[in-house]
């Protein structure tokens, strides 16, 4: 499974519907589980982004979908980072030679 760190902003409609959120929150972990993947942690934030949650999946373009979808609904923004873990961290290092 790949790491991604997903950061979420409400948009104007999810903020005026916040209080529906951990339901949207719900229904999103739910989407992903039956994609294949699942959510490791999930953060409300206070700063640049309203929202960081870090997610696996089998592939880039299951995260790809399941990012598409989420933003179709029209309640948030996401932007999505691949995370390589401490071990791969180094293994690309080391192989710089």
């Amino acid at each position: 499974m790949t790491t991604y760190i997903v950061l979420i902003n409400w948009t104007e409609l999810g903020a005026r519907n916040v209080r529906e959120s951990p339901k949207r929150l719900d229904a999103a972990k739910k989407l992903l589980g039956e994609m294949g993947g699942s959510f490791k942690s999930f953060y409300l934030t206070m700063g640049e982004c309203d929202m960081v949650a870090i997610v696996e999946a089998p592939d880039d373009a299951v995260l790809a979908r399941f990012a598409l979808m989420l933003s179709s609904g029209g309640n948030v923004k996401t932007r999505t980072m691949k995370a390589f873990p401490e071990f791969a961290y180094r293994e690309i290092i080391s192989s710089l030679g």
